[in-house]
């Protein structure tokens, strides 16, 4: 008897992370079942709110992943990393299945990397939770890519990876970093842009993502 597949529940607050994370697993696990939901007005809430994650969001993002939870999802991935407090909330309900946030994956792969880790984003908000995700005595660097989330909005793509790129290559020459993090799933595209101009290793939330989700699941 054939094995039921595993389905995993991508939740998206950004259109533009919907592509990156089912071509990626597309590519690296095509045995599994995906479901895609998406609710791209959570980031535009979130900043016109001052980036304030209150009770409200909160309540939002455990209705879309019990709803997931309900169509027969065996774990759920987060796929905007501006969301830390909402998306623990949904781990604490929904204990028994791996919940993930986008970045916590591409965190641990930083720490085991080890040196100076330079966080590049391209939505505002992420810089205000997402350093503290990073293990204590670990150095990061950050910096916002200006005008990248506007020029994909706008689809302008090759504008979009010119100023990731240019972000990352601040960090590199002038903060010392060793290796670079990308910290939107939007933002993978941009992946062999940034290491060709960095010289340097280069993370995605997205492949660090997938890999980590087929260990737990034990794929």
């Amino acid at each position: 008897m054939t094995a039921p597949a595993v389905r995993v529940a991508l939740i998206h607050a950004l259109a533009h992370s919907v592509d990156p994370v089912n071509r990626e697993m597309a590519a690296a696990w095509p045995a599994c079942q995906r479901m895609n939901l998406l609710d791209d007005s959570l980031s535009a809430d979130l900043a016109r709110g001052g980036g304030v994650l209150d009770a409200a969001m909160t309540g939002r993002f455990l209705a879309l992943a019990d709803y997931a939870v309900g169509t027969g999802a065996h774990a759920i991935l987060f796929t905007c990393s501006a969301f830390g407090l909402c998306i623990d909330a949904v781990a604490r309900r929904h204990a028994g299945l791996p919940v993930l946030k986008p970045n916590e994956a591409m965190v641990e792969e930083a720490a085991e990397a080890g040196g100076r880790v330079g966080l590049v984003a391209s939505f505002a908000p992420t810089l205000a939770s997402m350093p503290t995700e990073f293990p204590a005595g670990l150095q990061v660097r950050s910096r916002l890519a200006a005008g990248a989330l506007e020029a994909l909005e706008r689809g302008d793509a090759a504008g979009h990876d010119e100023r990731v790129a240019a972000a990352a290559e601040w960090l590199v020459r002038e903060q010392g970093c060793a290796i670079v993090a990308l910290a939107q799933f939007s933002m993978a595209r941009a992946r062999d842009v940034v290491s060709s101009r960095t010289g340097v290793p280069v993370l995605t939330t997205v492949a660090s993502a997938v890999r980590l989700l087929r260990r737990r699941l034990g794929a």
